[in-house]
Protein backbone atom coordinates (compact mmCIF):
# COMPACT_ATOMS: atom_id res chain seq x y z
CA UNK A 1 0.00 0.00 0.00
CA UNK A 2 1.32 3.42 -0.87
CA UNK A 3 2.72 5.14 2.49
CA UNK A 4 1.62 8.96 3.30
CA UNK A 5 4.17 11.42 3.43
CA UNK A 6 5.52 13.76 6.03
CA UNK A 7 5.48 17.67 4.76
CA UNK A 8 7.20 20.40 7.28
CA UNK A 9 7.70 23.91 6.76
CA UNK A 10 10.89 24.89 8.90
CA UNK A 11 13.15 28.30 10.02
CA UNK A 12 11.99 31.91 8.90
CA UNK A 13 8.96 31.86 6.28
CA UNK A 14 9.17 33.25 2.85
CA UNK A 15 6.90 35.17 0.80
CA UNK A 16 6.85 32.13 -1.32
CA UNK A 17 7.48 28.87 0.62
CA UNK A 18 3.79 28.31 0.32
CA UNK A 19 3.89 27.73 -3.48
CA UNK A 20 6.41 25.03 -2.72
CA UNK A 21 4.11 23.06 -0.49
CA UNK A 22 1.56 24.14 -3.23
CA UNK A 23 3.38 21.60 -5.46
CA UNK A 24 4.60 19.16 -2.71
CA UNK A 25 0.81 18.64 -2.35
CA UNK A 26 -0.38 18.87 -6.05
CA UNK A 27 2.49 16.35 -7.28
CA UNK A 28 2.01 13.91 -4.73
CA UNK A 29 -2.02 13.50 -5.61
CA UNK A 30 -0.51 12.26 -9.08
CA UNK A 31 1.62 9.15 -7.21
CA UNK A 32 -1.57 7.51 -5.53
CA UNK A 33 0.02 4.38 -6.29
CA UNK A 34 3.42 5.06 -4.20
CA UNK A 35 1.86 8.22 -1.94
CA UNK A 36 -1.02 8.28 0.42
CA UNK A 37 -1.89 11.35 2.26
CA UNK A 38 0.63 14.65 2.37
CA UNK A 39 0.43 14.74 6.40
CA UNK A 40 1.74 18.19 7.14
CA UNK A 41 3.68 18.99 10.61
CA UNK A 42 1.97 21.32 12.74
CA UNK A 43 5.04 23.98 13.09
CA UNK A 44 7.66 21.94 11.22
CA UNK A 45 9.20 19.33 13.11
CA UNK A 46 7.35 19.62 16.41
CA UNK A 47 4.40 18.61 14.44
CA UNK A 48 6.27 15.11 14.20
CA UNK A 49 7.43 14.98 17.74
CA UNK A 50 4.27 16.27 19.49
CA UNK A 51 2.09 13.86 16.85
CA UNK A 52 -0.27 17.33 15.56
CA UNK A 53 -0.23 16.15 11.80
CA UNK A 54 -2.36 17.95 9.28
CA UNK A 55 -4.59 16.11 6.76
CA UNK A 56 -4.13 18.44 3.86
CA UNK A 57 -6.59 16.33 2.19
CA UNK A 58 -9.19 17.43 4.04
CA UNK A 59 -8.17 21.10 2.31
CA UNK A 60 -9.96 21.87 -1.05
CA UNK A 61 -8.40 21.75 -5.18
CA UNK A 62 -9.03 25.40 -4.91
CA UNK A 63 -7.26 26.22 -1.54
CA UNK A 64 -4.24 24.15 -2.58
CA UNK A 65 -3.94 26.07 -5.52
CA UNK A 66 -4.45 29.44 -3.89
CA UNK A 67 -0.71 28.48 -1.66
CA UNK A 68 0.82 29.57 -4.65
CA UNK A 69 0.03 33.06 -4.15
CA UNK A 70 0.03 33.31 -0.38
CA UNK A 71 2.69 34.38 1.88
CA UNK A 72 3.77 32.68 5.02
CA UNK A 73 4.24 29.02 6.35
CA UNK A 74 0.52 27.79 5.85
CA UNK A 75 1.24 24.83 8.59
CA UNK A 76 3.35 26.73 11.21
CA UNK A 77 6.88 27.06 11.02
CA UNK A 78 9.62 26.85 13.83
CA UNK A 79 13.01 26.92 14.76
CA UNK A 80 14.11 23.58 16.37
CA UNK A 81 17.17 21.82 15.73
CA UNK A 82 17.58 18.34 16.33
CA UNK A 83 20.34 17.38 17.94
CA UNK A 84 22.52 14.05 17.30
CA UNK A 85 21.43 10.48 17.61
CA UNK A 86 23.89 9.94 20.11
CA UNK A 87 23.23 13.32 22.01
CA UNK A 88 19.22 12.71 22.05
CA UNK A 89 17.89 9.23 20.98
CA UNK A 90 14.61 9.65 22.38
CA UNK A 91 13.62 12.28 19.74
CA UNK A 92 14.53 9.94 16.92
CA UNK A 93 12.86 6.93 18.33
CA UNK A 94 9.89 9.39 18.85
CA UNK A 95 9.96 10.39 15.17
CA UNK A 96 10.24 6.10 14.62
CA UNK A 97 7.12 6.26 16.85
CA UNK A 98 4.76 8.46 14.80
CA UNK A 99 5.85 7.65 11.25
CA UNK A 100 5.65 4.43 12.16
CA UNK A 101 2.11 4.68 14.19
CA UNK A 102 0.57 6.74 10.93
CA UNK A 103 2.53 4.51 7.86
CA UNK A 104 4.35 7.50 6.98
CA UNK A 105 7.32 6.45 4.53
CA UNK A 106 8.04 10.01 2.93
CA UNK A 107 10.00 12.71 4.80
CA UNK A 108 9.98 16.48 2.60
CA UNK A 109 12.18 19.00 5.10
CA UNK A 110 11.35 22.60 3.68
CA UNK A 111 13.94 24.91 5.02
CA UNK A 112 17.35 26.33 5.15
CA UNK A 113 20.97 25.28 6.36
CA UNK A 114 19.66 23.76 9.67
CA UNK A 115 16.82 22.35 8.16
CA UNK A 116 18.60 20.69 5.95
CA UNK A 117 20.77 19.36 8.88
CA UNK A 118 17.79 18.32 10.38
CA UNK A 119 16.94 16.99 7.13
CA UNK A 120 20.12 14.80 6.69
CA UNK A 121 20.08 13.64 10.59
CA UNK A 122 16.40 12.21 10.25
CA UNK A 123 17.71 10.42 6.83
CA UNK A 124 19.89 8.34 8.69
CA UNK A 125 16.86 7.02 10.72
CA UNK A 126 16.21 3.98 8.36
CA UNK A 127 19.82 3.05 8.23
CA UNK A 128 20.32 3.11 12.25
CA UNK A 129 17.04 2.53 13.24
CA UNK A 130 15.58 -0.15 11.01
CA UNK A 131 13.31 1.81 9.91
CA UNK A 132 12.21 2.79 5.97
CA UNK A 133 12.18 6.60 5.51
CA UNK A 134 12.81 8.43 2.02
CA UNK A 135 14.28 11.68 3.39
CA UNK A 136 14.43 14.77 0.36
CA UNK A 137 15.74 18.32 2.30
CA UNK A 138 13.75 21.36 0.23
CA UNK A 139 15.69 24.53 -0.25
CA UNK A 140 14.33 27.93 1.24
CA UNK A 141 16.38 30.43 2.75
CA UNK A 142 15.89 34.58 1.91
CA UNK A 143 19.63 34.73 3.04
CA UNK A 144 20.58 32.69 -0.20
CA UNK A 145 23.00 30.93 1.89
CA UNK A 146 22.86 27.37 0.85
CA UNK A 147 26.02 26.22 -1.15
CA UNK A 148 25.38 23.94 -4.54
CA UNK A 149 22.27 25.67 -5.47
CA UNK A 150 22.71 28.65 -7.30
CA UNK A 151 20.14 30.46 -5.41
CA UNK A 152 17.73 30.03 -2.85
CA UNK A 153 14.30 29.71 -3.16
CA UNK A 154 12.88 32.76 -1.19
CA UNK A 155 15.61 35.11 -1.98
CA UNK A 156 14.62 36.33 -4.98
CA UNK A 157 11.46 37.97 -3.77
CA UNK A 158 13.22 39.63 -0.94
CA UNK A 159 15.60 40.79 -3.51
CA UNK A 160 13.26 42.63 -5.22
CA UNK A 161 11.69 43.96 -2.48
CA UNK A 162 14.52 45.44 -0.93
CA UNK A 163 15.81 46.63 -4.42
CA UNK A 164 12.63 48.30 -4.84
CA UNK A 165 12.45 49.74 -1.41
CA UNK A 166 15.74 51.38 -0.84
CA UNK A 167 14.94 52.98 -4.78
CA UNK A 168 11.44 54.59 -3.66
CA UNK A 169 12.75 55.76 -0.58
CA UNK A 170 16.09 57.18 -2.21
CA UNK A 171 13.49 59.45 -3.93
CA UNK A 172 11.96 60.32 -1.24
CA UNK A 173 15.20 61.70 0.40
CA UNK A 174 16.27 62.91 -2.56
CA UNK A 175 13.26 65.40 -2.65
CA UNK A 176 13.94 66.63 0.80
CA UNK A 177 17.67 66.77 1.44
CA UNK A 178 18.03 70.12 1.61
CA UNK A 179 16.07 71.04 4.43
CA UNK A 180 15.58 67.52 6.28
CA UNK A 181 16.89 63.91 6.20
CA UNK A 182 20.90 63.96 4.44
CA UNK A 183 21.30 60.18 5.23
CA UNK A 184 18.96 57.31 5.15
CA UNK A 185 19.72 53.45 6.32
CA UNK A 186 17.96 50.86 5.59
CA UNK A 187 18.84 47.84 7.14
CA UNK A 188 18.26 44.06 5.87
CA UNK A 189 18.76 40.39 6.70
CA UNK A 190 21.80 38.52 6.11
CA UNK A 191 23.57 37.09 9.40
CA UNK A 192 26.82 36.25 8.03
CA UNK A 193 26.43 36.90 3.95
CA UNK A 194 25.36 39.82 2.48
CA UNK A 195 23.19 38.89 -0.78
CA UNK A 196 19.83 40.66 0.51
CA UNK A 197 21.89 43.64 0.97
CA UNK A 198 23.60 43.08 -2.29
CA UNK A 199 20.43 42.79 -3.95
CA UNK A 200 19.14 46.72 -2.90
CA UNK A 201 22.56 47.26 -5.44
CA UNK A 202 20.49 46.49 -8.21
CA UNK A 203 18.36 50.26 -7.49
CA UNK A 204 21.55 51.75 -8.10
CA UNK A 205 22.19 52.47 -12.03
CA UNK A 206 24.37 55.65 -12.26
CA UNK A 207 25.98 58.18 -9.22
CA UNK A 208 22.88 59.73 -8.07
CA UNK A 209 21.03 56.81 -7.47
CA UNK A 210 20.64 55.03 -3.78
CA UNK A 211 22.32 52.77 -2.63
CA UNK A 212 25.48 54.76 -2.39
CA UNK A 213 27.14 52.55 0.31
CA UNK A 214 26.30 49.26 1.30
CA UNK A 215 27.43 47.43 4.07
CA UNK A 216 28.64 43.76 3.97
CA UNK A 217 29.00 40.86 6.73
CA UNK A 218 31.64 39.49 5.10
CA UNK A 219 33.72 43.19 5.18
CA UNK A 220 35.09 44.31 8.39
CA UNK A 221 33.50 48.09 9.32
CA UNK A 222 36.27 50.70 8.63
CA UNK A 223 34.53 53.00 10.59
CA UNK A 224 36.78 56.08 9.61
CA UNK A 225 36.61 55.28 5.88
CA UNK A 226 33.08 54.29 5.86
CA UNK A 227 32.27 58.06 7.58
CA UNK A 228 34.42 59.52 4.67
CA UNK A 229 32.58 58.10 1.88
CA UNK A 230 29.23 59.51 3.35
CA UNK A 231 30.69 62.69 3.94
CA UNK A 232 32.03 62.59 -0.03
CA UNK A 233 28.50 61.32 -1.03
CA UNK A 234 26.72 64.24 1.20
CA UNK A 235 28.91 66.69 -0.40
CA UNK A 236 28.78 66.23 -4.14
CA UNK A 237 24.98 65.18 -4.17
CA UNK A 238 23.04 66.02 -1.14
CA UNK A 239 22.27 62.99 0.85
CA UNK A 240 23.63 59.51 0.98
CA UNK A 241 21.23 56.02 1.14
CA UNK A 242 22.29 53.40 2.60
CA UNK A 243 21.62 49.89 2.57
CA UNK A 244 23.43 47.71 5.79
CA UNK A 245 23.16 44.24 6.78
CA UNK A 246 22.51 43.37 10.23
CA UNK A 247 25.53 41.46 10.92
CA UNK A 248 28.45 43.70 9.74
CA UNK A 249 30.89 43.41 12.01
CA UNK A 250 33.35 46.07 13.83
CA UNK A 251 37.33 45.67 13.07
CA UNK A 252 37.24 42.61 16.08
CA UNK A 253 34.81 40.89 13.94
CA UNK A 254 32.31 41.13 16.67
CA UNK A 255 28.53 41.93 15.29
CA UNK A 256 27.74 45.79 15.74
CA UNK A 257 24.17 44.81 17.03
CA UNK A 258 25.14 42.17 19.19
CA UNK A 259 22.13 42.11 22.24
CA UNK A 260 24.30 38.81 24.30
CA UNK A 261 21.33 36.53 23.60
CA UNK A 262 20.93 33.64 21.60
CA UNK A 263 18.36 32.12 19.37
CA UNK A 264 16.59 28.65 19.44
CA UNK A 265 19.93 27.70 17.00
CA UNK A 266 22.11 29.18 19.05
CA UNK A 267 22.88 31.69 16.95
CA UNK A 268 23.81 35.30 18.55
CA UNK A 269 20.46 37.52 18.77
CA UNK A 270 21.29 40.59 16.75
CA UNK A 271 19.22 44.14 18.13
CA UNK A 272 19.41 46.29 15.36
CA UNK A 273 22.23 47.65 13.15
CA UNK A 274 20.83 51.03 11.87
CA UNK A 275 20.05 52.69 14.49
CA UNK A 276 24.33 51.78 15.42
CA UNK A 277 25.42 53.44 12.05
CA UNK A 278 22.56 55.93 12.61
CA UNK A 279 24.15 56.93 15.47
CA UNK A 280 27.74 56.68 14.04
CA UNK A 281 26.67 59.22 11.56
CA UNK A 282 24.95 61.47 13.77
CA UNK A 283 28.10 61.76 16.15
CA UNK A 284 30.96 62.27 13.55
CA UNK A 285 29.17 64.30 10.56
CA UNK A 286 26.01 65.98 12.51
CA UNK A 287 23.90 65.12 9.32
CA UNK A 288 20.38 64.73 10.22
CA UNK A 289 19.03 60.99 9.84
CA UNK A 290 16.31 58.10 9.11
CA UNK A 291 16.32 54.47 9.18
CA UNK A 292 14.18 51.78 9.18
CA UNK A 293 14.63 48.22 9.78
CA UNK A 294 12.81 45.97 6.37
CA UNK A 295 12.54 42.84 9.25
CA UNK A 296 9.05 40.58 8.55
CA UNK A 297 8.44 42.93 5.82
CA UNK A 298 10.78 41.94 3.33
CA UNK A 299 10.04 38.55 3.86
CA UNK A 300 6.31 38.11 4.08
CA UNK A 301 5.88 40.79 1.12
CA UNK A 302 4.12 38.52 -1.30
CA UNK A 303 2.37 41.53 -3.15
CA UNK A 304 5.87 41.68 -5.19
CA UNK A 305 7.26 38.70 -5.14
CA UNK A 306 9.43 37.89 -8.28
CA UNK A 307 7.76 35.86 -10.87
CA UNK A 308 10.84 33.95 -10.73
CA UNK A 309 11.29 32.73 -7.48
CA UNK A 310 7.81 31.64 -7.64
CA UNK A 311 8.26 29.35 -10.11
CA UNK A 312 11.68 27.73 -8.64
CA UNK A 313 10.15 27.37 -5.33
CA UNK A 314 6.86 25.31 -7.06
CA UNK A 315 9.90 23.43 -9.11
CA UNK A 316 11.87 22.25 -6.30
CA UNK A 317 8.92 21.23 -4.74
CA UNK A 318 7.64 19.54 -7.61
CA UNK A 319 10.74 17.71 -8.08
CA UNK A 320 11.41 16.91 -4.58
CA UNK A 321 8.32 14.42 -4.62
CA UNK A 322 9.60 12.95 -7.92
CA UNK A 323 12.84 12.36 -6.45
CA UNK A 324 11.50 10.51 -3.97
CA UNK A 325 8.70 8.16 -5.77
CA UNK A 326 12.07 7.45 -8.25
CA UNK A 327 13.61 5.85 -5.22
CA UNK A 328 16.23 8.41 -4.70
CA UNK A 329 16.85 9.28 -0.75
CA UNK A 330 19.12 11.75 1.16
CA UNK A 331 18.91 14.60 -1.27
CA UNK A 332 18.00 17.85 -2.04
CA UNK A 333 16.52 19.49 -5.40
CA UNK A 334 18.97 22.50 -6.53
CA UNK A 335 18.54 25.67 -9.07
CA UNK A 336 21.00 25.42 -11.69
CA UNK A 337 21.84 28.16 -13.59
CA UNK A 338 22.12 27.25 -17.39
CA UNK A 339 23.47 31.29 -18.59
CA UNK A 340 22.42 34.41 -17.29
CA UNK A 341 21.82 35.84 -21.01
CA UNK A 342 19.26 34.43 -21.40
CA UNK A 343 18.36 33.80 -18.08
CA UNK A 344 17.90 29.45 -18.25
CA UNK A 345 17.82 27.37 -15.20
CA UNK A 346 16.98 23.68 -14.77
CA UNK A 347 16.51 21.77 -11.26
CA UNK A 348 19.72 19.57 -10.18
CA UNK A 349 19.83 17.58 -7.32
CA UNK A 350 22.95 17.40 -4.04
CA UNK A 351 23.44 15.06 -1.55
CA UNK A 352 22.19 16.24 1.69
CA UNK A 353 25.33 15.13 3.79
CA UNK A 354 27.38 18.45 1.08
CA UNK A 355 24.48 20.47 2.28
CA UNK A 356 23.58 20.70 6.07
CA UNK A 357 25.39 23.50 8.05
CA UNK A 358 27.65 24.82 5.39
CA UNK A 359 27.19 28.87 4.71
CA UNK A 360 27.52 30.42 1.36
CA UNK A 361 29.03 33.78 1.30
CA UNK A 362 29.46 36.10 -0.90
CA UNK A 363 32.43 35.79 -3.34
CA UNK A 364 35.21 38.56 -2.92
CA UNK A 365 34.54 39.35 -6.83
CA UNK A 366 30.92 40.40 -6.05
CA UNK A 367 32.08 43.21 -4.08
CA UNK A 368 33.47 46.12 -5.07
CA UNK A 369 37.56 46.63 -4.11
CA UNK A 370 36.32 49.18 -1.63
CA UNK A 371 34.27 46.80 -0.35
CA UNK A 372 31.35 49.82 -0.21
CA UNK A 373 29.03 48.29 -3.54
CA UNK A 374 28.30 44.95 -5.76
CA UNK A 375 30.28 44.64 -9.05
CA UNK A 376 29.10 44.45 -12.37
CA UNK A 377 29.35 40.52 -11.85
CA UNK A 378 27.18 40.78 -9.24
CA UNK A 379 24.63 42.25 -11.00
CA UNK A 380 24.14 39.95 -13.68
CA UNK A 381 23.98 37.14 -11.11
CA UNK A 382 21.15 39.28 -9.24
CA UNK A 383 19.25 40.63 -11.70
CA UNK A 384 17.80 37.23 -13.06
CA UNK A 385 16.33 36.26 -9.98
CA UNK A 386 14.03 39.66 -9.30
CA UNK A 387 12.53 39.60 -13.08
CA UNK A 388 8.69 39.54 -13.52
CA UNK A 389 5.82 39.84 -11.59
CA UNK A 390 3.24 37.38 -10.15
CA UNK A 391 0.81 39.16 -8.18
CA UNK A 392 -2.13 37.71 -6.30
CA UNK A 393 -5.73 38.32 -6.37
CA UNK A 394 -6.87 41.41 -5.02
CA UNK A 395 -10.25 42.41 -3.61
CA UNK A 396 -11.33 45.84 -1.90
CA UNK A 397 -7.45 46.76 -2.23
CA UNK A 398 -6.29 44.29 -0.67
CA UNK A 399 -4.38 41.18 -1.32
CA UNK A 400 -6.53 37.88 -0.74
CA UNK A 401 -4.58 35.16 0.64
CA UNK A 402 -5.77 32.03 2.00
CA UNK A 403 -5.90 30.47 5.46
CA UNK A 404 -6.62 26.76 5.29
CA UNK A 405 -8.33 24.75 7.64
CA UNK A 406 -5.67 22.95 8.85
CA UNK A 407 -7.37 20.02 10.40
CA UNK A 408 -5.27 17.43 12.66
CA UNK A 409 -5.70 13.40 12.64
CA UNK A 410 -6.51 11.87 15.84
CA UNK A 411 -3.58 11.12 17.71
CA UNK A 412 -2.10 7.24 18.10
CA UNK A 413 0.72 7.23 20.45
CA UNK A 414 1.08 8.52 23.83
CA UNK A 415 2.26 12.21 24.86
CA UNK A 416 6.02 13.02 24.03
CA UNK A 417 7.86 14.94 26.90
CA UNK A 418 11.19 15.58 25.71
CA UNK A 419 11.12 18.91 23.86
Amino acid sequence: MAKHAFYAQSGGVTSVINATACAVIQTAQKYPNKIGKVLAGKNGILGALREELIDTSKESDQDIEALRHTPSGAFGSCRYKLKGLEDNRAQYERLIEVFSAHDIGYFFYNGGGDSQDTAHKVSQLSQKLGYPLTCIGIPKTVDNDLPLTDNCPGFGSVAKYVAVSIREASFDVASMFETSTKVFILEVMGRHAGWIAAAGGLAHENDEDGPHIILFPEILLDEKAFLKRVKAIVEKIGFCSIVVSEGVRNQEGKFLSESGLKDAFGHAQLGGVAPVIAELVKSNLGYKYHWAVADYLQRSARHIAAKTDVEQSYAVGKMAVEFAVSGKNAVMPIIVRESSKPYCWSIGEAPLEKVANIEKKMPKDFITRDGFHITDKCREYLLPLIQGEDYPPYQNGLPQYVKLKNILIPKKCPTFKNL
